[in-house]
């Protein structure tokens, strides 16, 4: 039997204590992406503006999520979050990063994995504790879970990329150098035969006009097959790493300080809609009979509307 956690306020938001270093990275961030903007006004890159607004609105998001959905993200997972957007959007993009440092692309999809299987692991935890379902998932399917939906969000912008270069004429699936290629394109027999291409130096376009010019850049042009399959392979690993440690999260419920900087905790300050009465969905089940002494004693804390009380390796812990 598990002892008895008297509630502490600030149970319910775990990050109060840190909402000044919160406020000083949000203001921080704010306000460069504010001077950004204001030097693009002053170039007319009005496209370099329309991203900075975006990054300001993707800023707000995390607050949004919490409020919309009465949850606490926990700090590391908020301020990788912000720091992602600002990396991607205002380094990656405006100042060019993408091109100056090429591990920069790559260390953004890496990432992007990792944070996608949190949120989807996040997802069907929540699901997997509220009392509106009436049963529990074991730790390999959720730890598979949220893999899948990593991966799917990485196929998913890898498309929209696909769709931006393809008719909006842009370069986000960025393109690479190489000096071999295999295709059955060149094969004069027509018999699906593999021509093995090697030693290529440079390549030379000829226009319609039949002008021709030499790209120079020491090899073949290759038009973002091997930048995508980059960002999936990293998106892949990044999705691994956090679906093993979702899996021991579950496993030993409550235990383990790296993930809970990762998963969202449940609000337990409202109170469910439509209990009769104004009584706890906790405090209808102890009248029913249905839950254990010490879980009545705290029912009437932990109101929550579709949602279970803590669990009881968290209070041990505590």
């Amino acid at each position: 039997m598990f002892k008895k956690h008297q509630k502490n306020p600030t149970d319910r938001y775990r990050h109060v204590e840190n909402r000044r270093l919160l406020a000083v990275i949000y203001s921080f961030l704010r306000l460069s992406v504010i001077l950004v903007m204001i030097a693009q006004i002053f170039n007319r890159n009005y496209e370099n503006v329309f991203l900075c607004i975006l990054t300001l609105v993707l800023f707000m998001m995390p607050s949004l999520i919490e409020r919309q959905l009465r949850i606490d993200l926990p700090d590391t997972l908020e301020v990788i979050i912000l720091f992602f957007i600002f990396a991607a959007e205002i380094l990656g993009e405006i100042q060019a990063y993408y091109i100056h440092f090429p591990y920069w692309d790559t260390m953004l999809h890496t990432l992007n994995g990792f944070l996608c299987a949190a949120i989807g692991f996040s997802l069907v935890d929540l699901l997997d504790r509220t009392e509106r379902f009436s049963f529990k998932l074991s730790p390999v399917f959720m730890a598979l879970t949220a893999f899948c939906f990593s991966m799917t969000v990485g196929v998913l912008w890898e498309f929209f990329e696909h769709f931006v270069d393809t008719y909006l004429l842009y370069d986000m699936q960025k393109d690479t150098i190489v000096n071999a290629i295999s295709t059955v394109m060149l094969d004069e027999t027509q018999t699906n035969k593999v021509v093995h291409v090697k030693d290529i130096a440079d390549v030379i376009l000829v226009h319609s006009d039949g002008t021709t010019q030499a790209l120079g850049l020491g090899g073949y042009l290759d038009l973002g097959l091997y930048d995508t399959m980059k960002d999936l392979f990293v998106n892949f690993i990044g999705a691994v790493v956090f679906s093993i440690v979702g899996f021991f999260y579950i496993k030993n419920r409550g235990r383990g300080w790296f993930a809970r900087r990762f998963i969202p905790n449940i609000l337990y300050d409202t109170a469910p809609e439509g209990a009769a009465g104004g009584e706890s969905a906790g405090a209808q089940a102890c009248e029913a009979g249905n839950s254990e002494a010490a879980a009545c004693a705290e029912a009437p804390s932990q109101e929550l509307s579709g949602t279970e009380p803590a669990d009881p390796a968290e209070k041990q812990e505590k």
